[in-house]
């Protein structure tokens, strides 16, 4: 820790001079909504980063999510973030690095039970959000309407953030949405609490979607137990901890040991943190490792 404490005040720009005890390195994490898996598992993984790293000061930071996560490293403005697999080119920014792969990420299409949408093809003519401008739902989404041969003239979008997405279709104003999380999102468990809900099921588009993108999309199910309504197959992708290409390798080897360590911490922000697993986390493709991190994953043999 003491090496790792030398290393981090030697940085420019991330230990100011380096010659006072009371410089701190400060670690923005950029998340998603207030209400969704990023933000509460970013929010556990700060506390912990913050407890056991010396002179280290992570926060938080509210964002659109994956697509915006990215563009925010790139520009300096975090250290680390979330994104989802299918945001990332095939060539990715060297800039940005992978800590780990840390959960599934399931595309929820969710409507009231009333409504008269019980498959993708019913969203024409209708009103639907796809996902705040800037997320990995919205480009998820969009390959899925596009896949399904529902342009821009067949639906009505809204480019809604996940909270303003469940107000929307509390009040009327739209008749479906879309959100990719982990399980369980909260704003839709909470939504399920009240509301009578229906989520689409949407697993036969799985293989269409993969025909342009083979290694990220995957089927998974949302059972009955996630949210108490009927159980549904629906298309998943992965979620990685992205980092600054920037950051030293013993900060960011630390960073991993502390994420993998601390796995039953994280999991109790949320579920879907204690799903991670040194052998699956190495899992990137197509972004490479942090040589921090891929020097921890070595060490532990995963």
């Amino acid at each position: 820790m003491a090496v790792l404490l030398v290393v981090l005040l030697a940085m420019p720009g991330l230990g100011g001079c380096g010659d006072s005890p009371e410089e701190v390195v400060r670690i923005r994490i950029a998340t998603g909504s207030p209400t969704a898996v990023y933000h509460a598992f970013g929010q556990s993984l700060a506390t912990v980063l913050n407890r056991e790293l010396p002179n280290v000061r992570a926060e938080v930071m509210v964002t659109a999510a994956s697509a915006a996560n990215v563009r925010l490293l790139e520009t300096g403005e975090a250290e680390l973030g979330f994104t989802q697999a299918d945001v990332l080119p095939a060539d990715p920014d060297p800039a940005v690095l992978a800590v780990a792969r840390v959960y599934d990420d399931l595309l929820h299409l969710v409507t009231t039970t009333e409504s008269p949408v019980r498959t993708l093809a019913d969203l024409g003519g209708r009103r639907v959000s796809i996902g705040a401008a800037g997320s990995g739902t919205e480009i998820t989404v969009n390959r899925l309407l596009a896949a399904a041969n529902l342009q821009d003239a067949k639906v009505q979008k809204a480019r809604l953030g996940l909270d303003d997405s469940v107000a929307a279709l509390r009040r009327g104003e739209i008749d479906a949405f879309f959100f990719s999380g982990g399980l369980p999102v909260r704003a839709v468990a909470q939504l399920a609490r009240d509301t009578p809900i229906r989520i689409v099921d949407l697993g036969a588009w799985t293989e269409p979607l993969r025909r342009g993108n083979p290694e990220v999309y995957v089927m998974r199910d949302i059972p009955r137990s996630v949210y108490g309504i009927d159980p549904v197959t629906t298309v998943a992708n992965p979620n990685y901890l992205v980092v600054r290409a920037d950051l030293p390798e013993p900060l960011v080897r630390a960073v991993t040991r502390l994420l993998m360590e601390r796995r039953s911490e994280l999991a109790a922000a949320h579920p879907a943190a204690g799903r991670m697993s040194p052998r699956a986390a190495i899992a990137t493709a197509p972004l490479p490792l942090h040589p921090g991190a891929a020097a921890y994953y070595r060490a532990s043999k995963p």
